[in-house]
């Protein structure tokens, strides 16, 4: 999806000048998460299983509502024209495996739809490595007349654009798979640099695109990946349709500090979404859309979302303290620093510069930060430690709590926290814990009588 109104024309006709490949057999409606393929490592996943008519985890997706981020550009600065909603009319498990997005009209012809993002925002390659983000999706199965103004999207942007919402294009923005007015044809953009121009051709974008290979992109499920390769010289962005690729860009094409700007954070998000009207099928049908031909009620239907990673700089073991979350691997070692911004999941707070590195800030009362599998080993875990900082006003304050297995369970430690000079005033303070064994999904709650925002958290550590 683009942040600005006039994005992207030059593509308009691409997908008509492209040749169907065909398949020898269409895929099923819904197939588990791929075997992870040796030398690769399962980040995370999510295939949407779970009851009818329930709507996706929220430990893995955050809701996305109304016509923009708060602070942030009217119409998610693209110019569509829905109201996000987390009304199960809208986004829903279907109970056969899949998420469906949902755009509807009322009788007044007001659109509404939804839009979701992972709760993680750190999904990056390891240094030397790769990173693959894929889902197997059907975009809405309606074309022609009935489809104008449909805009389907599976995409991510850099970490920094949570809290900030003005840093576009240059924290970067992935686009794996988007899709407009029903057109056969799946178009895969690089956004970066400035806004307008600079080396992404700025509001466009740097994009290619492709017809699905054998069924239609609306009539069947196809499989759009992205991958990141920091493996090669020079390193390499590149995107996929049912496992051939159609685009890819190098860093030899950027200044170093463009490069730098969308690769040196702390990770991307994941964002699925079905919108409505905009400057991209606007720009494409020649007109604004949609129209009254346009017919609500088609989906956007997701079989899986899943994010993979190979390599760690040459096959060197690392040597610094700080782990890296890996659900469904070797999860965290207790006793090093587990940075916080690299939290499974998180509710509430935003990523910011802090410390030398990056930071969950201004967390206040009812948000969290969930650890998953954190190993202890047979020793007795009977400390916790904080790297934290506040500025918070008015006498806020609160504690940092240690969980257990449930961001409602009883807590097994707790320090409290005032202001610490100022949101960059930055100290380590240690809290005594019931004693820990074993391997523990860990939760950090924080608690306070006021609304406030108390506490930033740079890490957390176990001590015995």
């Amino acid at each position: 999806m683009a942040l600005n109104l006039s994005r992207r024309r030059v593509l308009a006709t691409a997908a008509a000048l492209i040749t169907a490949v065909p398949l020898a057999a269409l895929a099923t409606a819904n197939a588990s998460v791929p075997s992870t393929p040796p030398g690769w490592t399962l980040q995370w996943s999510d295939d949407f299983n779970g009851p009818a008519n329930t709507l996706p985890s929220s430990q893995n997706w955050i809701f996305d509502l109304g016509h923009g981020y708060p602070g942030g550009p009217g119409n998610w600065g693209t110019g569509e024209i829905q109201n996000y909603t987390n009304s199960t009319n809208n986004i829903k498990l279907d109970g056969a495996g899949n998420l469906r997005i949902t755009a509807l009209r009322d009788g007044g012809g007001n659109w509404t739809s939804a839009r979701i993002e992972t709760q993680r925002a750190n999904f990056k390659p390891p240094a030397g490595g790769k990173l693959a983000i894929e889902s197997r999706l059907q975009m809405p199965n309606v074309t022609g007349q009935a489809a104008l103004g449909y805009w389907p999207a599976f995409w991510a942007l850099g970490s920094p654009y949570r809290g900030n919402y003005w840093n576009w294009p240059a924290i970067g923005e992935f686009d794996v798979m988007e899709n407009v007015n029903g057109i056969n044809s799946v178009w895969g953009v690089l956004h970066c640099g400035v806004n307008p121009g600079g080396p992404c051709n700025e509001t466009n974008g740097l994009g290619a695109s492709r017809q699905c290979p054998g069924s239609s992109c609306q009539s069947a499920f196809h499989t759009y990946r992205f991958e990141w390769d920091d493996s090669s010289s020079p390193k390499q962005l590149r995107w996929y349709v049912d496992g051939q690729q159609f685009h890819s860009v190098s860093q030899n094409q950027f200044d170093a500090t463009t490069w730098n700007n969308m690769t040196s954070h702390a990770g991307y998000f994941l964002l699925l979404n079905l919108a409505i009207g905009g400057a991209f099928p606007n720009g494409v049908a020649g007109h604004a859309t949609p129209t009254s031909a346009t017919v609500p009620g088609h989906s956007l239907v997701v079989d899986y979302v899943a994010v993979w990673s190979t390599g760690n700089g040459g096959g060197n073991p690392t040597t610094t303290t700080t782990t890296t979350s890996q659900p469904g691997g070797s999860g965290w070692d207790a006793y090093s620093e587990i940075q916080a911004e690299q939290a499974t999941s998180r509710s509430g707070g935003t990523i910011e510069s802090a410390d030398g590195g990056q930071a969950v800030a201004q967390l206040r009362n009812g948000d969290s930060l969930r650890f998953s599998g954190v190993r202890f080993g047979s020793a007795a875990a009977r400390q916790f430690y904080g790297r934290v900082a506040s500025g918070a006003t008015n006498g806020a304050s609160g504690l940092v709590e240690v969980r257990l297995g449930s961001p409602t369970a009883t807590p097994v430690g707790s320090f409290a926290l005032g202001n610490t000079g100022g949101w960059q005033s930055w100290r380590t303070v240690p809290a005594n814990i019931s004693g820990i064994t074993g391997t523990h999904d860990v939760y950090v709650t924080f608690s306070s009588g006021q609304p406030n925002a108390y506490v930033s958290v740079n890490w957390i550590r176990f001590g015995t």
